[in-house]
């Protein structure tokens, strides 16, 4: 009796993917992790001017595409011209794969590694923020665009790899790329609204079919030089090439209006519980009690005080007669860093200052009274460091240093009553710049 014994067929083993391979080894991950690094670290270096922002974060973000789309373009080149360096490009030549497959397979890690990169980014950026919101929402109109545009530069920088035989094409490229963006991005350039870097201020927002329009016109030339350098039928890249330039058309014809003011900027948030109303605009709502707060010593000193305008205003344009002007906040990074004020004595200082009204006079008893008012709401930071060089001046600023002295002393030596009746006279004197009627010292 004979025992016969079967093997089992052999495991047929596929072969990875090309588009897996090139993904998980080489060029591609040094990519994306230069674009997550180059974005930390430029991110990190001006965080005093964008966290506690929305508005200020998605612009930096934005803005940092003026590095990033250059580097990516620089990558892509550099991925492109690799079989040159590696002179095997006869080789590839013969392979079994039509040109435009074996493009693609090295060419898309790049661009999906870059935009991986700058997702990365985003999401850090937006983390670090939310602890210090002062109010608003996360901002994300810009990044799809954005995303889709650094795609487009890493493929774009591939063709231009591949059709320039030199090692220097990647640098070039990156430096030609960076003026370019730079001059196209310019406000006053015709053609800004075409860039993908071009500038947003903080109180503006891309209209709702703007990142699509920016994609279909990054993408849309990238794909058209893509399939014009490597299909079979290049006729195909009509295709993509008409989208880009129905999107640029639709980007220019609108011109400056693909950006408007956000609708958030002409709202405020109040506190009516103090004299004069304290008013912050909606963006920075969760900034409110630190401002109240700031002023506080103000408002207390001014309680019973008749005259004064109705509130404390930030919104866009001069202020309305009842009103006066608040100090800004912005750009952040000065006055407010990470959601609080740097210097609140300062702040009440030039809060008091915008109360006065904006007047100029050559009066001395009128600038005196100004003044004595400012030393006793809310002095400055800088007020002794001007005294004590009047002190060490000549005899005519030692004698206005001593006048000024001698106003202060009179307003804060006042009984409470006294002093009300006078400041309630001089705020109604002060709104409409007339000097007889400002009360001496």
């Amino acid at each position: 009796m004979t025992v016969t014994t079967t093997r089992p067929a052999p495991r047929k083993v596929r072969a990875p993917h090309p588009l897996r391979a090139e993904a998980v080894r080489g060029f591609a991950p040094v990519a994306g992790l230069a674009v997550l690094v180059t974005l930390g670290i430029a991110l990190s270096a001006t965080s005093a001017n964008w966290q506690g922002g929305w508005a200020e974060t998605a612009g930096t973000l934005h803005t940092s595409m003026l590095i990033l789309l250059p580097m990516a373009a620089a990558a892509g080149c550099w991925q492109g011209g690799r079989e040159r360096r590696r002179r095997t490009a006869e080789l590839w030549g013969t392979a079994v794969r039509p040109p435009l497959t074996r493009l693609l397979a090295s060419a898309l890690p790049v661009a999906l590694w870059a935009a991986l990169g700058h997702l990365l980014a985003v999401a850090a950026a937006l983390l670090a923020t939310w602890p210090y919101a002062m109010g608003d929402h996360p901002r994300l109109d810009l990044v799809p665009g954005d995303t889709a545009a650094l795609m487009a530069a890493a493929l774009i920088g591939h063709v231009a790899g591949r059709a320039v035989p030199t090692v220097l094409a990647a640098p070039v490229l990156g430096v030609v790329g960076y003026v370019g963006l730079g001059l196209l991005s310019h406000s006053d350039a015709e053609g800004s609204p075409l860039s993908p870097a071009a500038y947003v201020g903080a109180g503006f927002r891309p209209v709702w079919w703007q990142p699509f329009a920016m994609a279909g016109w990054t993408l849309g030339l990238a794909l058209a030089l893509t399939l014009a350098h490597a299909a079979r039928r290049r006729v195909t890249a009509l295709l993509p090439l008409a989208a880009a330039l129905a999107s640029g058309a639709l980007l220019v014809h609108t011109g400056s209006g693909v950006f408007q003011t956000d609708p958030l900027t002409r709202r405020q948030v109040c506190d009516t519980s103090v004299t004069p109303a304290v008013c912050v605009n909606a963006r920075y709502a969760g900034l409110l009690p630190r401002t109240t707060d700031a002023l506080s010593g103000v408002t207390g000193k001014l309680r019973g005080v008749r005259n004064l305008p109705v509130r404390w205003e930030d919104h866009p344009g001069r202020p309305h007669d009842d009103e006066a002007q608040l100090p800004s906040v912005t750009p952040l990074g000065w006055s407010v860093v990470r959601g609080r004020l740097t210097d609140p004595q300062a702040y009440a200082s030039e809060a008091v200052a915008m109360l006065r009204g904006d007047c100029e006079t050559s009066s001395v008893r009128v600038a005196r009274a100004d003044d004595a008012v400012s030393a006793y709401l809310a002095p400055s930071p800088a007020q002794d460091d001007f005294d004590r060089q009047d002190a060490k001046g000549d005899a005519a600023h030692r004698a206005d240093l001593r006048a000024r002295l001698a106003a202060r002393a009179k307003l804060a030596a006042m009984d409470e009553r006294q002093r009300r009746a006078w400041l309630s006279a001089y705020f109604a004197s002060r709104p409409h710049c007339a000097v007889k009627g400002v009360p001496s010292l």
